[in-house]
């Protein structure tokens, strides 16, 4: 696959997740442009910081890698993903999962 293919890819999958989040938040969720070239995650709600992928062979660590170097301490790397014909998931570390479990309780 071509560099602009996977470009254009990757860019299709960070607007298909803004989209997702914008409708289910109830809030606009943009893309952050030129994040690429910087290093640094494809979006942000709040204090989560997300990386979006859409490839069919996984590499979650090394996207885990990605998303955790451009974060600060108080932010919560994510990574959402999808493979073609499935629907996305997420990759979040244990400490940031429980306290949101705990709410549910």
């Amino acid at each position: 696959m071509g560099g602009r293919h996977s470009r254009n890819k990757g860019a299709g999958a960070e607007r298909e997740l803004a989209a997702l989040l914008s409708e289910a938040l109830g809030v606009e969720i943009k893309r952050k442009l030129g994040q690429a070239r910087e290093g640094g995650d494809d979006m942000q709600v709040g204090k989560f910081r997300i990386e979006a992928k859409r490839h069919e062979t996984l590499a979650v660590m090394q996207w885990v890698r990605q998303i955790e170097a451009c974060c600060a301490e108080h932010h919560v790397p994510l990574v959402a993903f999808r493979q073609s014909n499935q629907e996305w998931r997420c990759v979040i570390r244990l400490r940031d999962l429980l306290p949101l479990i705990k709410r549910e309780l």
